[in-house]
């Protein structure tokens, strides 16, 4: 997924853009309220979905003028935006393209497609719509602006997720990455800016030219943007084909959804979609997570825990270090990571919890061995699902263990407790858990 940054001129403008893959035709990212061309795609479900794209096509990003790396300006116009995807595409090769947006930039492909439909191959929208003050989704002056105060307040903080992806609030560790980004990719005077300019948007009457093939696709419970929105547009397009995908996120934060997405633009674009076989490994699961991290919150207080989570995720990577483990993800006020040894697993569950004691925290922590399926960056599979119900049932401070994990380190010295038979939620049978000690 590597790729330099390189630069388009747009008029005075200097466009920044990359191009993934190298695929028989051309896609055009087009992205919602943030972009960033390094940061953004390192967000796992967005790298999850170039992924997906390179496998049939050559993709290009960009980030819009005033974000990122492009230049900071203050002009941002419709017109002048459609104008950066063309100047990208010329500097990028690319005659003619699908052009793909999501959310916020979802009229600007409609205005680039019905301006330049012989450079416009096909269109694809997600959870966007094509006008926000008016019908379908009519959002009041008053509610605007307090969704602008809101913005201009906590930008930076991780504002977005909150608004666009509420499943993901309480991840505290994945707000403080996506701040960052916030951070990076726009200042608050800019993205008010680029609001303000999107409520007086409306190409509802585009609709009707559009002459590219279209595909609409919109979460039925988007809680942002209604599917109402969604629906409008393929009402209006002339034969547009229309695609309702499950979730309430307007952000598309999960690879699974990703995954749909990526099905849906292979099958539109292409005539057909790829079933790739998964990859399959035996690895050591461990999942483990702070006690009472809601109640150490409430004691210490927002910002003294954020000090504390950097802290304790600190260690924690020292040690998967040391006993070669491989962080999978963050989980809540915990992780996710897999050993290639269950002994190694035990050895640095006992070591995190004895390391992280000078935080003032406490750890449960489950381990499971089983085969699982790589996915990407990610794992799945009924073992992680294992793993996940046997942390659950972990008590403060313990270490605790499916049969199977302790019937592969026999003979390494450790010892356990025998904790009895227990039905695991979702999975079949009775497993018996043992506690290291």
């Amino acid at each position: 997924m590597d790729s330099p940054v390189r630069y388009a001129r747009s008029g005075d403008v200097s466009i920044a853009y990359r191009i993934f893959g190298q695929g028989p035709r051309d896609i055009v990212l087009i992205p919602g309220t943030l972009s960033h061309v390094e940061l953004l795609w390192e967000v796992p479900s967005h790298e999850h979905l170039l992924k997906r794209l390179t496998a049939f096509a050559r993709v290009i990003v960009f980030d819009k003028r005033g974000q990122g790396l492009s230049d900071r300006v203050a002009e941002q116009t419709i017109e002048e935006r459609i104008g950066d995807v063309r100047a990208v595409m010329d500097a990028a090769g690319s005659d003619r393209a699908a052009i793909y947006g999501w959310s916020e930039g979802g009229p600007m492909c409609l205005m680039f497609a019905a301006t330049y439909p012989a450079r416009t191959s096909a269109l694809i929208l997600f959870g966007t719509f094509a006008s926000i003050k008016d019908e379908p989704w009519a959002v009041t002056p008053e509610a605007y602006a307090e969704t602008l105060r809101q913005l201009d307040a906590h930008w930076g903080e991780g504002v977005l997720i909150r608004v666009n992806a509420p499943s993901r609030r309480n991840d505290a560790a994945f707000l403080e990455w996506f701040a960052r980004i916030e951070r990076a990719a726009a200042s608050p005077g800019s993205i008010r800016d680029l609001m303000k300019a999107n409520y007086q948007i409306d190409v509802r009457h585009l609709l009707a030219t559009i002459q590219a093939p279209t595909l609409i696709l919109h979460r039925a419970g988007d809680n942002l943007v209604p599917v109402r929105a969604g629906r409008y547009l393929a009402e209006h397009i002339p034969a547009a084909k229309y695609v309702e995908i499950p979730g309430t996120d307007h952000m598309v934060l999960d690879q699974e959804t990703q995954d749909i997405i990526a099905d849906e633009i292979e099958e539109f674009i292409t005539g057909s979609r790829r079933h790739l076989e998964p990859v399959r490994v035996l690895a050591t699961i461990m999942f483990t997570d702070i006690v009472s991290s809601t109640q150490r919150v409430a004691e210490v207080g927002d910002a003294r825990w954020r000090e504390l989570l950097g802290n304790f995720y600190a260690l924690l990577r020292k040690e998967l270090t040391a006993f070669r483990g491989h962080e999978v993800r963050t989980a809540g006020d915990g992780l996710l990571a897999t050993f290639d040894g269950p002994a190694r697993a035990i050895r640095c569950a006992r070591s995190m919890r004895e390391k992280i004691r000078p935080l003032g925290l406490q750890v449960r922590t489950g381990l499971h061995t089983g085969e699982c399926e790589l996915i990407d960056d990610d794992i799945g599979g009924i073992a992680v699902h294992i793993a996940a119900r046997v942390a659950a049932l972990a008590e403060s401070d313990e270490v605790l263990v499916s049969s199977t994990v302790r019937d592969l380190v026999a003979g390494s010295g450790l010892e356990f407790v025998d904790r009895g038979a227990h039905n695991l939620k979702g999975v079949p049978g009775d497993w018996r858990l043992f506690v290291v000690q």
